[in-house]
């Protein structure tokens, strides 16, 4: 069975991730990050709510990527996002990005909030 090339459109998906780095378009990029189908920028974490909050209910969803494991926000975090109309999908860093490009290559509205893997950046 042949594979198909997945098109994203114009938007850019993860490709890839290791410890305390993300690469979007062939691009490394260190920390944290939220990237949705207009871009990407560093995120702070879950003390750094406005970028997040932009989206409102334009998204269908944001993908909140804990780190290694499953883990739940602080609760102001949460209640903050939704009550502005963001809904949450809480997963590991991982999965959340393997999701955001899947669901983006559909053309669904989606963006993620990505805690870095542990870890330094390798340096080679």
């Amino acid at each position: 069975m042949p594979l198909l090339d997945t098109d994203f459109g114009n938007a850019l998906p993860i490709d890839g991730y290791g410890p305390g780095f993300f690469r979007v378009g062939g691009i490394v990029r260190a920390g944290n990050l939220i990237i949705h189908s207009g871009g990407s920028q560093s995120w702070g974490g879950y003390g750094d709510t406005d970028p997040l909050l932009q989206f409102g209910s334009d998204l269908e969803v944001l993908f909140l990527g804990t780190g290694p494991e499953i883990s739940h926000p602080p609760a102001e975090f949460r209640r903050r996002l939704e009550a502005a109309g963001v809904f949450l999908e809480l997963m590991s860093t991982p999965s959340a990005a393997r999701t955001y490009n899947v669901l983006l290559s559909e053309g669904r509205g989606v963006a993620a909030a990505l805690l870095a893997m542990p870890g330094d950046i390798p340096t080679e």
